[in-house]
Order: C-alpha cells, then structure tokens, then sequence
C-alpha cells in the first residue's frame, strides 16, 4: 500500500484499537499489542492474531517476517489515517460540513475556558 491514502477498507473499530497501540508504541509483536488490549478489555491472543493479520493482508499493517517473532508496524501514520476517517465522519453525517459538527460538539458538552481559548487560537491561526 503507498503510504498516504487509504486505499483499502477503512479500519474496523477493533482494528482502530490495534492501530492505537501500534501508534502509541510504535512496531511491536502480536503478543505485545495483545498484552497492551487486555490491559482495556479482555481479548484472546488468536483474536488478536488473526485479526492483525487481515489487517496485514488488507494492507492496513505491514508486516517484517525476518524474525522468529513477526513484528507489524502501521502502513500508514496516524494523523493521515485520522484525517481520513474524520472527512469520512463529516461528509456522511454533517454534508461535508466541518462548522455543523463544531458547532453540534461544542452545544453537546461543556467546553471549558481553556478549550474555547485553544479554539479562538486556532482559528486566529487559519485566518492569517
């Protein structure tokens, strides 16, 4: 897969937990990105697996086999794959709309004064 776009099936919700791991981490081993998961939530080893192993097959993962251990490592960076996944969002849900779902966020919760200031920010930011 060329890194950069996602060319393949956007990643399931369990996949984006093997993907978080991955992230954080950086390449590791099946039983490692296993341990870190169970430390969430239980899942079986061959779940975790087989599961980065469709990922590896989907192109989402790559995988080194030069090792006894095989070590999977992310195809693509997580700010690429998070942007994507985000239009995504925004395009099926608000029309494309990325002030809708500001605005649908920033009404759903308390925001605090520190939020609001790093959002005035960023918005002086984009206008310049």
């Amino acid at each position: 897969m060329k890194q950069g776009s996602l060319k393949t099936a956007d990643p399931t919700k369990a996949e984006l937990e093997i993907l978080q791991v991955l992230w954080e981490h950086g390449a590791s081993t099946v039983r490692f990105v296993n341990d870190q998961l169970n430390k969430q939530r239980e899942v079986n080893y061959t779940s975790t697996l087989k599961l980065m192993q469709i990922m590896a097959d989907k192109g989402i993962l790559l995988r080194d086999e030069s090792q006894m251990k095989h070590i999977y490592r992310v195809a693509q960076e997580e700010q690429q794959t998070k942007e994507h996944l985000l239009q995504k969002f925004v395009d099926a849900m608000y029309q494309g709309s990325a002030s809708k779902l500001v605005m649908q966020l920033l009404g759903n919760k308390q925001t605090s004064d520190e939020e609001i200031q790093a959002i005035k920010d960023l918005l002086d930011k984009l206008e310049k």
